[in-house]
């Protein structure tokens, strides 16, 4: 079936300077583009793919290479902890929305259709882009606004859905655009409820904290000499991936001990962000805003 295209699939598995009898992670298994790759370059090795979305284990490559495992990527230690796995030669990650949750109408990620506001990555979650609408409050709308959509007029746009809310509840994507519709630029229509609806995505599925639980865990999982490769595509994942190659946390200094002595986990072995070229992003527009950084383990 046809779930996802991979994006910068040469350039981040090139990253990961695949050792054949090597053991490697693609912590976002989606369509299984980039494990597909990895396995053609590997002889003896093993493969660890992970996905938190159920329809992603259809997509399951049959190789005995290949160990699937269907969750979320911050638990990634502990997965591998029961497989007897403590040290790994590279690991992948592409932090990209699939194609697939926006071309299912039904998981409502898309604003140009009128699904139910559900985005949920993970199915068995309870918790939908709805109830977040439906109850948050004002404090908590502005947050997830201006944090995970830079929108400038974040009050204004609690202030219209609290409104909408008391009159009756929302359900349905076509319910959040009218309650905010005064608000919507008419020559930037696209990409301002883009960024709505990212924000409450991103929310949703708590990619924030999940991506950086991953990050720290990726410290101990990698073996010196191995790689990391991240695909971001927005820049508040960019900036934390940037920091965690760069320092070792997301807080754009170095940590010192009590002597003044530091340490950083990985280097940049990308010292320019890798971006795609214009024939990918002709074949492919979802990859337009993509990122990679590469970062080999001191």
């Amino acid at each position: 079936m046809y779930y996802h295209y991979p994006v910068l699939l040469k350039e981040s598995v090139n990253g990961l300077n695949i050792k054949s009898s090597g053991i490697y992670v693609d912590a976002t298994y989606g369509g299984g583009g980039h494990s597909r790759e990895i396995l053609g370059r590997l002889k003896d090795g093993k493969l660890f793919g992970i996905d938190c979305d159920e329809d992603a284990a259809k997509n399951i490559i049959k190789d005995s290479r290949l160990v699937f495992i269907t969750g979320n990527f911050r638990f990634l230690k502990n997965y591998l902890r029961y497989y007897r796995i403590n040290k790994v030669d590279g690991i992948i990650a592409d932090l990209g929305v699939s194609s697939h949750f926006f071309d299912s109408i039904e998981r409502g990620f898309s604003y140009k259709n009128n699904a139910v506001l559900d985005m949920r990555m993970n199915q068995k979650s309870g918790f939908m882009a709805k109830d977040l609408l439906n109850n948050y409050s004002a404090e908590s709308l502005i947050r997830v606004f201006r944090n995970y959509g830079d929108l400038k007029n974040a009050p204004s746009l609690a202030k219209l859905i609290i409104e909408y809310r008391q009159e009756r509840q929302f359900e349905k994507n076509g319910q959040l655009i009218k309650a905010i519709s005064k608000l919507i630029p008419g020559k930037k229509e696209n990409q301002y409820l883009a960024r709505i609806f990212q924000s409450l995505r991103i929310e949703v599925n708590n990619e924030i904290e999940n991506l950086k639980e991953f990050l720290l865990q990726t410290t101990d999982l990698v073996t010196k000499g191995g790689r990391l490769a991240v695909i971001s595509y927005h820049s508040l994942e960019d900036r934390l991936v940037k920091n965690f190659f760069r320092w070792g946390n997301f807080n754009e200094g170095i940590s010192r001990d009590l002597f003044g002595n530091y340490s950083t986990p990985f280097r940049a072995v990308n010292k320019r962000v890798i971006t795609p070229d214009y024939k990918e992003i002709k074949y492919n527009s979802r990859a337009k805003s993509a990122k990679l950084r590469i970062a080999e383990k001191n």
